[in-house]
Order: structure tokens, then C-alpha cells, then sequence
């Protein structure tokens, strides 16, 4: 499913201005992460698709920003519950379900095939498995329990979607992919360690800026450490069972770190109603 998704965000064409590199792979980065409209009137390179890694974390801050507004907002209408409810239902659609889906396939494939083209082959079918069911229900009740729970979830809202695309260009750049085409593989042969840096940048400021600014932000900064060793975990069991990370997988990668973040802000905190 996720491939098919991807491909329709943007599509490797003609180079475009070199003046214009770095504003280019934002937008790139802007129209594959979300569902605001397109930034650019032409189809983006590979150069700038793999350029566009770099920024990740950056439409990370800009999703977390509008989630902690709608949070605030509906927030004065609504009681918590159900404020979690929507702003949980506004995490998907601003993505696009892109990311979740990426979840759905990749449990319907490493769980439910018994061989490496078996798993590649079922994560590129449309239809949803019981794991993909399973996987989903489970994964959506734990990120809006966790969501409706934490006592600082301005906090948690701004840091869980940079960690979680962090998490994504780390792993687009440090670990082999598992197709020979696609647009998750122009990603990764054009993504450099330049790359990771400006993402590991862009994570840390974000992070430093949440523990500075925000009552209960220091956990923001604890994220990142917890979130590599996640990264690393899932990366390694993933690759005992393909040849390498897909699309599918930074997706899924992208859930599990934004939800390990959201249980971050809850464990230890006053739960007391």
C-alpha cells in the first residue's frame, strides 16, 4: 500500500535551479511527509528527493506545531478524551496515513510471510491482513492512551513527530534498502551523512527548545538516545527477515519512535485524576 502512496507524492523528473538545492529538498520533504499542497510545480529529482532527508525532522516540527494548536484550541470545546481523540485523528490526516500504513503493511509482511520475497511481496499488497488489524488497533489505542494520559502533552506533541522523522532519515541513510527500484530507493542512494547531521541538527535544537521553553520538556532530550536505540533494535530485526529497510519500514519506524516518545511523557509522570 505505502509504495503506491509514495510514488503519488513525488515523482523523480528534471533537475531543477541549483541555487535553489536546499529550499527544494524542504519542499520535497514538505509534499512527501504531508497533505499540504504541492510546493514546487514540477516533479523533484533524485538528487533533491535524497536531499529532502535532511529536513525530516523540520516537517516534524512544523506537524508537532499544528498538532499543539489544534490540541489548545479544541481544547476549549471538548473534554481531554476527546481532544485526544481528534488531535490523534489529525496526526493521521495531515499525514496522509502515510506513515501508519507503512505500519499495516510491515506487520502483515515481517509477521506473515516465511521467506525475504514472500515478506517484500505481501508488504506491496493492498489488502490488509490480520496483522495489519491487529497491529493497527493495538498501535492507535496505545499512542491515544498515552496521548490522553500524559500530564505534558504540549511537550509530547511537539517532540514525538521530529523524533519519529528523525528516527526516518537515520534510517534511510544508515542501513541498506531492501528493493533494487521505488522512490524510498532514490532516497536512499542520494542521501548522504550530511544529511543525518542537518536532521540530528534540526532534532536536537527542536529538543533543547522543548525541555527550554515547555514545563516537563526535558524529556525531549531524553528521547533522542532512546530513540537510536530503537532504531537500532528494529533496524536489526528487520534485517533477519529482508535485505533491507523499505518504505513500509521507516513508516513503521516513524510510529514506533512517536509512540515510544508519547509513553516517554507519560512514564513517571502525576496521574491522578
Amino acid at each position: 500500500m505505502t509504495s503506491s502512496l509514495q510514488e503519488n507524492r513525488a515523482i523523480p523528473a528534471r533537475p531543477g535551479p541549483e541555487g535553489s538545492r536546499g529550499g527544494l529538498g524542504l519542499a520535497a520533504a514538505v509534499q512527501f511527509l504531508t497533505v499540504l499542497p504541492p510546493l514546487a510545480r514540477r516533479p523533484f529529482t533524485p538528487q533533491e528527493l535524497g536531499r529532502s532527508v535532511g529536513w525530516f525532522p523540520l516537517v516534524g516540527a512544523l506537524l508537532g506545531g499544528l498538532l499543539a494548536g489544534s490540541d489548545w484550541l479544541l481544547g476549549w470545546a471538548f473534554p481531554p478524551l476527546v481532544t485526544a481523540a481528534l488531535v490523534l485523528s489529525a496526526w493521521v490526516l495531515c499525514t496522509g496515513g502515510l506513515h501508519l500504513d507503512g505500519f499495516l503493511d510491515s506487520c502483515d509482511g515481517l509477521f506473515g510471510g516465511h521467506t525475504p520475497e514472500a515478506r517484500l511481496r505481501i508488504m506491496r499488497d493492498e489488502r490488509a491482513g490480520a496483522f495489519a488489524v491487529i497491529g493497527g488497533v493495538l498501535l492507535l489505542l496505545l499512542k491515544y492512551a498515552a496521548l490522553a494520559s500524559t500530564p505534558e502533552r504540549l511537550a509530547a506533541l511537539l517532540a514525538a513527530p521530529v523524533v519519529g522523522r528523525w528516527g526516518m532519515a537515520v534510517a534511510v541513510i544508515g542501513f541498506p534498502y531492501g528493493r533494487a527500484d521505488g522512490l524510498g530507493r532514490a532516497m536512499k542512494d542520494h542521501a548522504r551523512w550530511p544529511q543525518a547531521a542537518l536532521a540530528s541538527l534540526i532534532a536536537l535544537g527542536v529538543g533543547a527548545g522543548v525541555t527550554v521553553i515547555v514545563p516537563g520538556g526535558w524529556r525531549a532530550l531524553l528521547a533522542m538516545p532512546l530513540a537510536a536505540a530503537l532504531i537500532w533494535v528494529v533496524a536489526r530485526f528487520v534485517l533477519r527477515r529482508l535485505p533491507g529497510l523499505t518504505g513500509d519500514i521507516y513508516g513503521a519506524l516513524c510510529e514506533l519512535l512517536e509512540t515510544m516518545v508519547l509513553l516517554l511523557f507519560v512514564a513517571g509522570g502525576n496521574h491522578a485524576a
